[in-house]
Formats: structure tokens, C-alpha cells, sequence
């Protein structure tokens, strides 16, 4: 399966405006990353149970996805030093984040938040970025700070096993997965999701191949997988 390079966006602002008598506020979702964010489909899955625990009223679920990109198109300022002159580098920081942000004020005008959960599925394309956390850190703080809300809960897809039988990639690899599991699990509000099984390709002689992206079944399981880990976030702190 191949993406184009580009933009996939979605907003979806599953509830009317915010009325006087209303001040329970809303549950905002905002799903972005790379090429298996743009393969999942929101409303197959985690649309579907993010309404089923919080009702359709109650939910905003936005996405920006952008094939093969580094998480340096997202975050604004550069953490490396001296500054990567080659691979994923943009001529420009951050420039997707305006358009992830733009859609999510969009989608929040005129309504009050109870939670934000923020979910995210990128890396693959910063296997050398040796300061993927700190840009993570931006990242976060960049949407705290634009949506004046600051306790966000964070739900990060561990990049696959893809390339892991590949030397030259293996390293890059098993940093990012480290790096994400670990950032995932030191957040006070943070989770992460396998996604280890959601790309194996059966081949006709009969091998697994674990490709970069995942079968339409893998990216179903995805969505239920991201909207579970959410779920569970926002029940245990409510």
C-alpha cells in the first residue's frame, strides 16, 4: 500500500455549539502523524467507541496527517545541534502544525473542553533524530499553549516492527521505539500502542512480510486500539 506525499485532513465536530446551560464541555481528540495515521479511518473505529463511552454530543475528534514526514514538521524550533543539513529536514519548522492547529480551533470554537487527547502516530521517518523526545516535549507544549488547556492526555502508536531484520535501519528503529514507549510511559497522562501485529502481509508462498504500512484489518484494530488507550486515560482522570 502506498500513500501519496500530502496532506490527509479530517475534521469532524460531532456536537453543536456550546450553550448557556452547558458546562460539562467537550472531549477533543486530535489525531496526527505520518502515513498509518493517514491510512486509518476515524469513523471505522475510534469514532465509533469514543461514542460509545462518551456519547456523540460529547466528542470533537480531529486529524492532520502527512506522509513521510519528520516530527520536525510539526514541532517549531530546532533541537539538534549542529542542524541536520540532510534527510526529513523541512526548509521550514513546524510547518504542518498551523495546519493541525488551524482545523482544531476550528473545530473548539465556541465550545468549552473537558479533556484533550492528543494521539499520534509518526517516526519512521526520524530514525537518525537523535532529539525525538524533546521535539515530542515541543510538540505537546505547542498545542497546550494554542489551546489554553494544559492537562492533555497523550496516546503515541510505537512505530512496527518493520525493518527490524534490516541492519542498516535497525538502530534507528529500536531508538524511536524506545524512545516512544518511554516517553509514553513516563507521562503522567500518557499511553502507547503495539502495533507490532497490524502490518504482517501474508506473501503467496506463504511468508509474513512486516511492511511499513498496515492491513485494512490492521488499521481498524488501530483505531479501536488508539480509542481504548484514550478511554481509559480520561476515565482515570476525571
Amino acid at each position: 500500500m502506498k500513500f501519496a506525499i500530502g496532506a490527509v485532513s479530517l475534521l469532524l465536530a460531532l456536537s453543536p455549539a456550546t450553550t448557556a446551560g452547558e458546562n460539562n464541555g467537550k472531549h477533543l481528540f486530535i489525531l496526527s502523524g505520518q502515513s498509518n495515521m493517514a491510512g486509518m479511518k476515524p469513523e471505522v473505529s475510534f469514532i465509533p467507541a469514543v461514542t460509545k463511552a462518551f456519547g456523540k454530543d460529547n466528542i470533537i475528534v480531529t486529524k492532520s496527517a502527512y506522509s513521510g514526514a519528520s516530527i520536525r514538521s510539526w514541532a517549531k524550533t530546532n533541537h539538534e545541534f549542529p542542524p541536520p543539513t540532510r534527510g526529513r529536514v523541512p526548509k521550514v519548522r513546524g510547518h504542518f502544525y498551523k495546519t493541525l492547529i488551524d482545523g482544531v480551533k476550528t473545530a473548539i470554537k465556541g465550545k468549552s473542553l473537558k479533556t484533550v487527547t492528543f494521539v499520534w502516530m509518526q517516526g519512521e521517518s526520524d530514525l537518525n533524530n537523535t532529539a525525538y523526545d524533546v521535539y515530542l516535549k515541543e510538540l505537546i507544549w505547542q498545542i497546550q499553549s494554542d489551546i489554553n488547556f494544559k492537562d492533555i492526555n497523550i496516546v503515541i502508536g510505537r512505530i512496527s516492527d518493520c525493518g527490524l531484520d534490516r541492519p542498516k535501519r535497525l538502530e534507528g528503529k529500536k531508538y524511536i521505539r524506545k524512545t516512544q514507549q518511554e516517553f509514553a510511559e513516563a507521562h503522567p497522562r500518557g499511553a502507547w500502542v503495539d502495533t507490532d501485529d497490524l502490518n504482517d502481509k501474508k506473501q503467496p508462498d506463504g511468508t509474513i512480510v512486516h511492511d511499513l504500512h498496515y492491513t485494512p484489518e490492521g488499521y481498524k484494530i488501530l483505531g479501536q486500539r488508539f480509542a481504548d488507550k484514550a478511554i481509559a486515560l480520561i476515565k482515570a482522570n476525571s
